[in-house]
């Protein structure tokens, strides 16, 4: 699997204005929770998505992706890569137009998922880095 290039990730990032991350912690020493401030700070709304918190950045979360009452434009995961292809079959479900893993994740598998249900696949890259290339 390769991801899509620079141009084609920050066409993305443009264009994007909901992300749902899965995995996204209350805690602030977390890297969900300061990746997913930064994008916040940026202008997008996100959505947590964790069945173990109530509330992150001032947000009520979502317990799983299957709960969403809206489209989104990126499903950002940060869940451990065995994890993926799990978040990836959930992901179906969700009218989402990208498929995120954050930097350090990658799963074959759950790329295929993603792939075979229309989503772009991006795995292995961190969206706050990505988003601030974009600049």
């Amino acid at each position: 699997m390769e991801n899509p290039s620079r141009e084609e990730i920050k066409g993305i990032l443009k264009e994007a204005k909901i992300i749902a991350v899965v995995g996204l912690s209350d805690n602030p020493e977390r890297t969900s929770y300061q990746v997913s401030a930064a994008m916040q700070d940026a202008g997008y709304e996100i959505i947590p998505i964790n069945p173990t918190v109530t509330e992150v950045l001032g947000v009520k979360a979502v317990p799983t992706l299957k709960e969403l009452t809206q489209p989104v434009d990126i499903i950002n995961v940060f869940r451990r890569s065995e994890f993926l292809p799990e978040v990836a079959r959930e992901a179906e479900s969700v009218e989402a137009k990208v498929f995120w893993a954050q930097q350090g994740l990658f799963n074959e598998e759950a790329a295929e998922i993603a792939k075979n249900a229309g989503m772009t696949v991006i795995m292995d890259r961190c969206i706050k880095v990505e988003h601030a290339l974009t600049k």
